[in-house]
């Protein structure tokens, strides 16, 4: 899409959100007085429905006229407080994923063209939609068995959704782009990059084979696990646009009423819930990232569901080991290890000071103790956190970010169970089994262990780095003896350069040519 068609688009985007108020609700504590200007101006063109409404209620009805891809693109700004800020935010994770059904007809078709059969050599029979996102719906069908029909979901890619998010990601980028240019107290928080975790998680999740997969890998992980599982993935029926899976029959875990009229134990789901996340966290390095209560549900015999897999995180083995010793500091009121860690795993840069550091975690962390449980707020501490590291320069971490959100969800759903909820009491069973098990003597014979297999992976290699190297040396040789020479791809993309950059492109292009053969040649009469 050009760059003016973009600007055509975020014009209408901003059109929008001034009609129905957002502008002039959006928080304005601690910029420019210019700010408090256009939010009058912007008042001025509002709608007076608009105005007479809550924030999160004029969000929620610009999302509507905006068009499905900006649900999703809310959905995901919602997860990164860290950008948008603690407040908006919260409104933000308010937004409806709930969209109006396209026809049974047109889902039919889509499955059709993905699985290349008959819907009725597919399904014995194929149900109307029961729910419609902004990337996908689910019909109930069933299937033949060996043993009979058996009910399953089928989940249907929205048609027409990939280009119509193409379209609206480019305005996001452009935002992005702005943003570094003219706002550089922003560009610490890399909105670019957070742009391209938008296109990138949104992509996958519109890949219903790459859901199944999540689906299966965390299956898998959660094989002996207590109370946790989720669906099974039909995989005959299965392709880039439907996603074909167990039936569940189960209650919502945000109907707490009916979870208590069939018995369930609610303050034994909160703990398991909270206990699942951090064992998928700490021990696989994988976990769910949309576990709001509209996507768990509890079976007749008290078993956690996670359903909708769209969107999942992965931390790497140095982030799970700052994760843990995070939690454990704050559980253990070990302020200074807290910072340290920080500073080890090169999240804040080495020229502060680790005690001034110590000194911010500690008044985020000493509220968390000697206070009743509800109220203690996960939310509150993690502003606090990120004002923390803003001050301290530390860099966003999406995948910290996108974890932290998640606790925070589902930490929240844990309270909504037992408004008791402690989730640092409920954690300390699973984290500190992992610092036993992970940071004391086994973590010495396991480091030996990754240590040996990188080094047989080096020896393996070594026959092939020997050979690239002795092929650049005579490279380097032949070209001090007979000059540099350019191939006819390079000459071709400097002539390239030469008829688009400026006189000072140009000078810059032929600078570093020039100091290229330089070095060459200063190499090879040194050799």
């Amino acid at each position: 899409m050009s760059t003016f068609s973009a600007y055509v688009r975020l014009a209408r985007v901003g059109w929008i959100l001034v009609r129905e108020g957002v502008v002039a609700a959006l928080p304005s504590e601690g910029l420019p007085p210019i700010v408090g200007v256009v939010k009058k101006v912007a008042a001025v063109f509002a709608r007076k429905r608009a105005l007479n409404s809550v924030r999160s209620d004029r969000l929620a009805q610009a999302v509507e006229r905006l068009g499905p891809s900006y649900v999703k693109i809310g959905q995901f700004l919602a997860t990164r407080p860290d950008v948008v800020g603690a407040e908006l935010a919260a409104d933000l994770a308010g937004l409806q994923d709930r969209m109006a059904f396209f026809p049974t007809g047109a889902a039919q078709t889509a499955i059709r063209d993905s699985l290349g059969r008959p819907i009725d050599e597919l399904y014995v029979s194929f149900g109307a939609p029961i729910a419609a996102a902004s990337i996908a719906q689910v019909h109930p069908c069933e299937v033949q068995t060996a043993y009979g029909p058996r009910k399953v979901a089928v989940k249907v890619i929205r048609p027409g959704v990939r280009q119509r998010f193409a379209a609206d990601l480019q305005v996001m980028y452009l935002v992005a782009h702005m943003q570094e240019r003219l706002l550089p107290h922003m560009r610490r928080l890399r909105p670019v990059e957070v742009t391209k975790a938008l296109e990138q998680t949104t992509r996958l999740e519109m890949d219903l084979r790459l859901e199944a997969a999540a689906l299966s890998e965390l299956a898998e992980n959660t094989k002996n696990d207590p109370g946790f599982r989720v669906p099974e993935v039909d995989w005959e029926r299965t392709g880039r646009d439907v996603i074909t899976m167990e039936w569940i029959d189960g209650i919502k875990m945000s109907d707490v009423e009916a979870l208590k009229a069939a018995g369930h134990d609610l303050n034994l789901l909160a703990d398991t819930l909270i206990q699942s996340f951090l064992r998928h966290t700490l021990r696989d390095g994988f976990f769910h990232a949309d576990m709001h209560p509209g996507n768990l549900f509890v079976d007749p015999a008290g078993i956690i569901v996670a359903v909708d897999m769209g969107i999942s995180g992965r931390l790497g083995k140095k982030e799970r080991r700052f994760l843990a010793e995070i939690l454990y500091g704050f559980i253990t009121s070990d302020y200074m290890r807290v910072a340290e860690v920080h500073f080890e795993a090169g999240y804040v840069p080495s020229h502060h000071n680790v005690a001034s550091f110590a000194q911010a975690i500690r008044a985020i962390g000493e509220p968390i103790h000697g206070q009743p449980a509800e109220t203690i707020s996960m939310a509150r501490l993690l502003t606090l956190l990120f004002e923390v590291t803003e001050l301290f320069d530390m860099e966003t971490r999406p995948e910290l970010v996108m974890l932290q959100k998640t606790m925070v969800v589902v930490e929240g759903v844990s309270r909504m169970l037992n408004p008791q909820f402690n989730m640092w009491k409920a954690s300390e069973p699973v984290v500190g089994q992992w610092i036993k098990d992970n940071l004391g003597p086994k973590r010495i014979v396991v480091d030996i262990k990754d240590g040996f297999r990188a080094a047989v992976r080096v020896a393996e290699a070594l026959p092939e780095i020997a050979a690239k190297t002795e092929k650049f040396h005579s490279e380097l040789m032949h070209m001090s003896e007979h000059g540099l020479r350019f191939d006819a791809a390079t000459a071709d993309a400097i002539g390239k350069a030469e008829a688009h950059h400026s006189r000072s492109g140009r000078f810059a292009l032929w600078i570093i040519a020039i100091s290229c053969l330089y070095m060459a040649i200063h190499f090879a009469m040194g050799g």
